[in-house]
């Protein structure tokens, strides 16, 4: 049982995160601008905060993390510092604000976080990114993968605002790993790369809406993120030490493209993506944006697949 802070617990992939750390008995903190809903803030308690400013974060990295009056220093000791620091706000995609304030919010934020937290000696940190710093979602135009399976290795090189912000909060993170543990203050900073993002009964309107639209499957990769499975990933990624800097893709284990009986995943991405280079075998519907090595890493074993909740035979 860990103490956790998490930073925009009050948006969908937050909420998710929450609920299952509270089934994993953690104790937490949430800093965000919303609130959270009634059905958890009577267990976790929400500082308004503005995430660019760092004292702001500084101040919130030390806080109590229950309000009582008056406190009881014996039960929640001013000095006590949180186990770990899961950052998921920011900007989640383009077009929600000017491209500017996208990239300002997500890189300053992202820095104050990181900065703040290996400077109090908080061990374990949590990133959210994306795998559109892969380069295909927000691209100009129909983008070509750089290899398949797409992992963790393959380069980084996006087109768009939020993807490029991205790119620079995990190229913070490494520099700010490779620094505390080279000054022998250790610190482990995993960075999640969260694919489309599917909540709890929105399978059939995600997966109509790609039937209806194919470009946009295939700009995402074939592949998503359940928030519920991701909560579980942070709840492992807590537990598990001493891995230092390392990134993982957040990603489904199965392609989510309607194969055929006999139907292979790479048969079906040689046929509906040509001329992209394939790095290894792929498993018959191992999903494009792999998985491999969360679970290898992690232990992470999927819960929600999305043959669970959607059927292509009753479209």
């Amino acid at each position: 049982m860990a103490r956790i802070i998490i930073t925009g617990g009050s948006g969908k992939v937050g909420q998710a995160v929450i609920k299952r750390l509270l089934t994993r008995n953690h104790t937490l903190l949430n800093l965000d601008i919303a609130p959270l809903p009634p059905s958890f803030s009577q267990r976790v308690h929400t500082l308004r905060i503005d995430l660019t400013d760092a004292g702001q974060v500084y101040s919130a990295l030390t806080s109590r993390f229950t309000p009582s009056c008056p406190f009881d220093p014996a039960k929640e000791p001013l000095t006590e510092r949180p186990d770990a620091v899961i950052h998921l706000a920011g900007h989640p995609r383009n077009m929600i604000v000017p491209d500017v304030e996208t990239y300002r919010v997500n890189t300053v934020a992202s820095y104050n976080v990181l900065e703040a937290s290996c400077r109090l000696g908080i061990k374990k940190i949590l990133i959210a990114s994306t795998v559109c710093v892969y380069g295909q979602p927000y691209g100009e135009g129909d983008v070509p993968f750089p290899s398949f399976p797409v992992d963790e290795e393959v380069d980084t090189n996006p087109m768009d605002t939020y993807a490029i912000s991205k790119v620079c909060v995990e190229k913070t993170a490494r520099g700010l790993a490779r620094r505390y543990n080279h000054l022998r203050h250790a610190v482990d900073i995993y960075v999640f790369r969260l694919a489309a993002v599917i909540g709890e009964g929105e399978y059939e309107e995600c997966f109509l809406d790609w039937i209806a639209d194919p470009a946009k499957m295939k700009a995402v990769g074939w592949s998503y993120t359940d928030a519920r499975d991701f909560g579980e990933m942070c709840h492992l990624a807590i537990e598990k030490d001493g891995l230092g800097y390392q990134v993982f893709n957040a990603t489904n284990d199965e392609i989510t493209a309607r194969l055929s009986d006999d139907e292979t995943a790479e048969a079906f991405l040689r046929k509906n993506a040509p001329g992209v280079q394939f790095t290894r075998e792929m498993e018959r519907r191992e999903a494009p944006l792999t998985n491999r090595k969360v679970k290898d890493l992690l232990g992470f074993r999927e819960e929600h697949p999305w043959s669970k909740y959607f059927n292509y035979d009753s479209v």
